[in-house]
């Protein structure tokens, strides 16, 4: 799951990026907000973690332009601005949370993993289509009565399908979801994450539609 963080405060960005890392995310970086609304305009994420205090454009306006284009992408405002009015106008121009600086990480991610979830359609934290269900805050993922702790690039690639399960995802966008713009993707990387997690979990637990890519049965 790869998520857009618009933060200009190096050591801020640096230790959130590794949190964000060690709990299975892909995180694309970016500095000031002109860069961050024109990345927003082309590229996917799942999640925008905002600060407002960017340069050459601030958080609020990149979220107006955002919402302006109907997207509905996640968005967690993080700043240093506790007033009272700044939260209402992130929050009234569509921001779907917000936590103030300084935060514990370990709440942003629980934040994020919220935010994610509601926009999923999800109700419960932990992901189902009624064959195999999946926890992410423990990355534990169960099938009957196999369970297994799955690695960040697994869970990244089962958290896909069980946010869209009876959609067939290709190559491609799972190759998007999962890594970010510094990693190297082998052309069989995604082949070998779908064989471990079969291994994990049993075969049918990702099912492939030849030509088209690979997808997890809808619930019943």
């Amino acid at each position: 799951m790869r998520i857009l963080l618009a933060e200009d405060d190096a050591m801020i960005a640096e230790a959130v990026s590794v949190a964000l890392k060690d709990a299975a995310y892909a995180v694309d970086w970016v500095r000031d907000g002109a860069m961050a609304s024109g990345i927003l305009e082309g590229e996917e994420h799942q999640a925008l973690l905002l600060d407002l205090g960017l340069p050459k454009m601030d958080g609020l306006e990149v979220l107006r332009r955002l919402r302006g284009r109907k997207s509905r992408l996640p968005v967690i405002v993080i700043t240093a601005r506790d007033e009272i009015d700044e939260r209402i106008k992130g929050l009234d121009l569509g921001a779907d949370d917000y936590i103030v600086k300084p935060f514990d990480v370990n709440e942003l991610l629980a934040r994020l993993r919220a935010v994610i979830r509601r926009h999923g359609g999800q109700a419960s934290p932990v992901l189902t289509n009624g064959i195999v269900s999946l926890d992410p805050a423990t990355r534990e993922a169960r099938c009957g009565e196999i369970s297994a702790i799955l690695s960040a690039r697994e869970f990244s690639l089962l958290h896909a399908f069980l946010l869209k399960p009876g959609v067939i995802l290709a190559r491609t966008e799972l190759e998007e979801r999962i890594y970010g713009w510094n990693e190297e993707v082998e052309s069989n990387a995604i082949d070998f994450l779908i064989h471990s997690v079969r291994r994990k979990l049993g075969q049918d637990v990702v099912k492939n539609v030849r030509g088209a890519g690979w997808m997890v049965e809808k619930p019943a």
